[in-house]
């Protein structure tokens, strides 16, 4: 029997302890401290599985540093203020968000103290080249715990869509966990746990619901846990979060497990460790989550209502005035890939969640949703200049 490293790791798991959770597989998959999706690769890029929206554009970025020193401006200019970013990738979005914030706004660069939660060795060094000479000094932390106190002002692009979930089968004796086990010839299958499982059946509980026989239903638990220590930091020390990331404002019954390869769907049991997995965020679970910790939740709004009412049609336009005409195309493709609103398109798939402590006047740090853009959130930033 052939495969990728790991599949010999979960083989013999499995054969020892019995077929494991989804959660559990997507964990070993992405964070295996050897064979770990994420601990071994840069997936980024057209050389690697998959593309973000700072690789995309260096507006993204731009946009959410002007955000970010909006949101340090509404909190009263606390010195030093916590810039985190959760999941940076190569730094791209950092890079470019700490350009922007220098120029428009020097004061709030002079107060950052950054800090990246990151797990890759490999990622770790690209975001320290991306950062080199940009900002001084950086701090890596392998996860929320460690971040020190104080005002915080967070950012979370594509994070919550790869942390492990839970799932869940609608059959006849109720939702029965969703598990990985062993197939014909030792290959990986997905399976059901033989008995249900009790709480989900309780009134009052998600799930509890009657659903069409073969519906999954997704439980975030990791996502949720990491949204209540912060909402409950943002509510005692002060800040914002926000959160970009594919998904819906309520979740729904369908199984939204997928895996990339090459910029292509795979096979989420193919080829364990060498490819990624993700699901599609439940924006209204995160929203409950944090609600009920006390935070303030904004949104969430689609990313193309988010983005336009930051105005990244005016950067764009800008930016390709003063560029040569193929670099001009490039960066309105670009622009315009971002807020594409067709079924499939980024615009419309994503979405932008804010949670924050009280901002003075009830404003929202996240324009585009339902309610008008906020007075102190500017329209039309200034332009940094490029790099």
């Amino acid at each position: 029997m052939s495969g990728t490293p790991l599949l010999a790791e979960l083989r013999r798991l499995i054969a020892l302890e019995g077929p494991i959770s989804v959660e559990r597989y997507m964990a070993l998959c992405l964070g295996h401290p050897v064979h770990g999706y994420y601990r071994t690769r840069d997936p980024l890029g057209a050389a690697g599985d998959f593309t973000t929206a700072p690789e995309i554009s260096q507006i993204f970025g731009e946009l959410l540093g002007l955000w970010a020193a909006e949101v340090w401006h509404g909190l009263g200019r606390p010195a030093p203020v916590r810039l985190v970013e959760l999941g940076p990738g190569r730094g791209t979005l950092m890079a470019d968000a700490l350009r922007a914030i220098r120029a428009a706004a020097p004061a709030c660069a002079a107060a950052l103290d950054l800090h990246l939660v990151e797990t890759s060795p490999v990622l770790r060094e690209a975001q320290a080249r991306a950062l080199a000479g940009r900002h001084a000094p950086v701090s890596w932390h392998d996860s929320v715990d460690t971040l020190p106190d104080g005002p915080a002002v967070i950012l979370a692009n594509e994070f919550f869509d790869a942390l492990p979930v839970r799932q869940y089968q609608r059959t006849a004796r109720g939702w029965c966990e969703r598990r990985v086990g062993l197939g014909p010839g030792g290959a990986l299958a997905f399976g059901l746990s033989p008995e249900p499982t009790p709480e989900l059946a309780a009134p009052g509980r998600e799930g509890a619901a009657p659903g069409r026989a073969g519906a999954v239903l997704t439980l975030p638990a990791a996502a949720l846990d990491v949204t209540r220590r912060l909402a409950g930091r943002l509510l005692r020390q002060g800040g914002a979060l926000l959160a970009v990331d594919y998904g819906e404002a309520a979740g729904g019954t369908a199984d939204t497990l997928q895996a990339v390869s090459r910029h292509r769907f795979a096979d989420p049991l193919a080829a364990p460790g060498e490819i990624d997995l993700t699901v599609q965020v439940d924006f209204g679970a995160l929203a409950r989550a944090a609600a009920a910790e006390g935070a303030r939740v904004h949104g969430p709004a689609t990313q193309a209502d988010f983005l336009l009412a930051l105005g990244l049609a005016q950067r764009a336009e800008r930016l390709a005035a003063r560029a040569a005409p193929e670099q001009a195309a490039a960066v309105l493709a670009g622009a315009e890939r971002l807020v594409d609103r067709a079924p499939r398109g980024m615009g419309r798939l994503f979405k932008v969640l804010g949670l924050s402590s009280p901002l003075p006047g009830g404003s929202s740090p996240v324009p585009g949703g339902t309610g008008p853009v906020p007075p102190d959130l500017p329209g039309l930033p200034p332009s940094p200049p490029q790099d």
